[in-house]
């Protein structure tokens, strides 16, 4: 599973408008949730392109950093000055020790 990190949402963890570990099971269940969805409700496909600024390998999770980045759905056409990709292989480690005994 991918984890997603929702920027401004740990705000009102550090804020003490709710406690750490409810803020914790409820970015547990969003992760739950939108790999689901991703995996089995959503048939677009976007394609994107931009200049590598750039890149990093570290502990099995690629990280790359995009500008001046255009994304293209059928017929429509985003662009945004810089993109973050962070990616990590959706195998949890448990499965991956499985598979490599």
């Amino acid at each position: 599973m991918m984890p997603v990190k929702l920027m401004g949402f740990p705000s009102a963890s550090a804020t003490q408008q709710i406690t750490p570990q409810l803020a914790l099971q409820v970015l547990l269940q969003f992760d739950k949730a939108i790999n689901t969805a991703l995996a089995n409700r959503v048939r677009n496909r976007v394609n994107f392109r931009g200049s590598l600024n750039t890149y990093r390998f570290c502990d099995n999770v690629w990280t790359f950093v995009l500008n001046d980045v255009e994304f293209r759905e059928v017929t429509d056409l985003v662009k945004v000055d810089k993109v973050k990709i962070v990616a990590c292989d959706g195998k949890s480690e448990s499965t991956q020790n499985k598979t490599d005994k």
